[in-house]
């Protein structure tokens, strides 16, 4: 009988890694934060982000609507 491990909790992404990952600057991440568009978790001065969170934001189109209407949650 094989024992599975515990599943690894989802390591936290800095602005840098996660605008490496998306493919665009880190003060276009900083604009969908003041806009409150893209999901992200502010740790102390830090802004840290969950790769599911945000991929699911891209593939939700969430993302496309960043810019245009200025992103705010619905």
């Amino acid at each position: 009988m094989e024992s599975k491990k515990p599943a690894e909790p989802e390591r936290w992404l800095s602005l840098k890694e996660i605008s490496k990952h998306i493919g665009c600057s880190k003060d276009t991440i900083r604009n969908w934060i003041k806009k409150e568009a893209i999901p992200y978790h502010k740790v102390g001065r830090l802004y840290k982000f969950r790769l599911s969170e945000v991929d699911f934001w891209i593939e939700s189109g969430a993302s496309a609507q960043a810019d245009e209407t200025g992103g705010k949650k619905q």
